[in-house]
């Protein structure tokens, strides 16, 4: 198993760790890992591995047997051996975009309150796909309504509940496509805004900023059709 450090404090950018396994393919697993692994839309974090006599570029991180988080290397190079400690270090610019975009994106399904059938998170710009048979009359409607939110610099915070809990609520998830983990027993909420201000309470087990007003002003891009019920709104930063 893989610590998750990602979970508990989404704002470190370094934090050591140790080497526990190195797959057939050349990936590195740690006991504890600083990078996200990609699921859910979001991509996998990249940054670099240290350790006493060597250094490696991480392209990625991806997930692996049962809770394990793979690394894996920009490039084949000299691996750290298991049992080496090592210091983690994250491509920061790039793993905040991610928490930006993601935290948007929340939103975006709050300002466009239809199925979600799929997604994609980058560090500048995102998309959601919705099940919506017609594309909205007025883009600059839903660019105003989506930066409204975001301007109430909302507090971004997470729950648990159990798998049971899950299953009675089923219209906790707007995803059609991607259904959050079960059988671990519990599932991980995100929450934006507290008390009468939550605006939104989701199934996800990616990285968030910590208030809406981080996200800065967005655009909405272009609006793509991408089937007969199938409508694509994509979402940029302005920086």
């Amino acid at each position: 198993m893989t610590e998750p450090l990602f979970l508990t404090d989404p704002y470190r950018k370094t934090a050591p760790g140790m080497v526990t396994g190195v797959t057939s393919e050349g990936g590195i697993i740690l006991d504890a890992s600083l990078f996200y692994a990609r699921g859910g839309g979001q991509p996998g974090d990249s940054g670099v591995l240290h350790w006493e006599g060597g250094r490696i570029p991480i392209a990625t991180a991806v997930k692996g047997e049962g809770a394990e988080i793979v690394l894996v290397p920009a490039e084949p190079a000299a691996m750290p051996p298991v049992g080496a400690e090592v210091e983690q270090q994250l491509d920061w610019d790039r793993r905040y975009g991610h928490m930006r975009v993601h935290t948007a994106l929340h939103l975006l399904s709050v300002v466009i309150p239809l199925p979600v059938t799929g997604g994609a998170i980058g560090a500048e710009k995102g998309r959601l796909d919705f099940d919506m048979p017609e594309a909205p009359e007025d883009k600059m409607v839903l660019q105003g309504k989506l930066n409204s939110l975001i301007d109430r610099d909302l507090p971004v915070g997470e729950t648990w509940i159990t798998d049971a809990e899950l299953a009675a609520n089923p219209g906790l998830v707007k995803t059609m496509s991607v259904q959050p983990p079960k059988g671990a027993g519990r599932v991980r909420l995100v929450r934006i805004g507290e008390g009468e201000s939550q605006v939104d309470l989701q199934p996800c087990g990616g990285t968030h900023v910590a208030r809406t007003g981080e996200i800065g002003a967005v655009t909405i891009g272009k609006i793509e059709n991408k089937g007969r019920q199938n409508r694509r709104v994509t979402v940029v930063l302005a920086d």
